[in-house]
C-alpha cells in the first residue's frame, strides 16, 4: 500500500491552488479547489480530473514534445498513480487524430504518449477520453473506498496493500484471519452502502486539518510527507474520508453490485479480498 499512497502524495506536493470552478453539473456538490501541476521550467498543466472526474472532452494546447508524446497546458487524462491505472483516448487537431496509449509522469511532466506521429508544438487539440474505461475505473476506485470504509468501521482493520484494473481490484488488510463467512458478511455490508446512495465529495484539507483527522490515512504506516501543505480528500458521506488523488463517481449507487470473488492470506496479519463489479447501466 506504500506505493498506493506515495503516488498520490507526490502529486499533491506538486500542485498549487487557485479558485474553484464548476466544469460539470454532475460534479459533487462540495467543490475542491482547482489545481494546477507546476514544473520547474515554468510550464503548467492544469489537472482537470482532480476537480471533475466527469470531464470527458476538453480543449488544450501542446506546450512540449517529449518521449513519443506531448505535454499539454491542461488535461483530463489521469496519469496513473495511487493504484489507479492511466487513462487512454485521443487528441484531435483539425482532421488529424492522435491515439493516446498511455499517460504518465517523467521529470515532473505529464506525458501523453502518442502512437505514431505527434501534433506540432503549439497546436490546439481536443482531448477525448476513452470514457468506458475511465468510468469503469471511477466505479472501481469508489468501490475500493467503500470496502475500505466498511472494513475500518466494522472491523477496525487498516489497509496494507491495494491495486485495481478496470472492473476488478484487490485490497489487503491488517487482519489475523479471514474466512468465507467474513467475506460474505463484507459483501452484504458493502452492497448495502452502494444501495444507500451516499454522495461522494471531493475536498481539500490543510495539513493541520489533516493531522486532526486520525483516520484520514488508513495505511498501516502514515505516509504523509513532511512537505505536504494541502491534502486532497474523497469523502463518501457518512462512511469514509480518505486522502486520495484519483477519480471517483459522484454517488455510491453508480458503483453497481460489488462481487467479492476471492479471499486469501498474504501473511500472518495480512489478508486479501478481491472484488469484481457487475455490469452497470450505460455510463453517466
Amino acid at each position: 500500500m506504500g506505493r498506493f499512497f506515495r503516488d498520490v502524495f507526490q502529486l499533491e506536493t506538486s500542485v498549487r491552488l487557485v479558485m474553484p470552478v464548476c466544469y460539470n453539473v454532475r460534479r459533487p456538490a462540495r467543490f475542491a479547489p482547482r489545481l494546477q501541476y507546476s514544473f520547474s521550467e515554468g510550464n503548467v498543466t492544469e489537472l482537470l480530473f482532480l476537480v471533475d472526474s466527469y470531464t470527458r472532452e476538453f480543449q488544450a494546447q501542446v506546450t512540449e514534445l517529449a518521449d513519443d508524446g506531448v505535454v499539454l497546458d491542461r488535461t483530463a487524462f489521469y496519469a496513473g498513480g495511487g493504484g489507479q491505472p492511466y487513462d487512454t483516448g485521443v487528441l484531435v487537431a483539425g482532421e488529424a487524430r492522435f491515439q493516446v496509449t498511455r499517460v504518465g509522469r517523467k521529470d515532473g511532466k505529464i506525458i501523453h504518449q502518442i502512437h505514431g506521429s505527434l501534433p506540432q508544438k503549439g497546436a490546439e487539440v481536443q482531448g477525448i477520453l476513452d470514457w468506458e474505461r475511465r468510468y469503469l475505473l471511477m466505479r472501481t476506485h469508489t468501490a475500493l473506498h467503500i470496502l475500505c470504509g466498511v472494513v475500518w468501521r466494522d472491523f477496525g482493520a487498516k489497509v496494507t496493500g491495494g491495486d485495481m484494473q478496470p472492473g476488478t481490484a484487490r485490497m489487503d488488510f491488517e487482519l489475523d484471519q479471514m474466512t468465507s463467512q467474513f467475506a460474505e458478511e463484507v459483501s452484504e455490508k458493502i452492497n448495502a452502502e452502494v444501495k444507500a446512495a451516499r454522495p461522494v465529495h471531493v475536498g481539500n484539507l490543510t495539513r493541520e486539518e489533516a493531522e486532526r483527522e486520525p483516520d484520514l490515512i488508513r495505511t498501516k504506516i502514515n505516509l504523509l510527507p513532511s512537505g505536504i501543505r494541502e491534502v486532497r480528500t474523497i469523502d463518501i458521506s457518512g462512511l469514509d474520508l480518505q486522502a486520495d488523488g484519483g477519480t471517483h463517481v459522484a454517488n455510491t449507487r453508480e458503483v453497481g453490485t460489488i462481487n467479492v470473488v476471492g479471499h486469501e492470506s498474504k501473511g500472518r496479519i495480512n489478508k486479501r479480498l478481491r472484488i469484481a463489479l457487475s455490469k452497470a447501466e450505460a455510463a453517466s
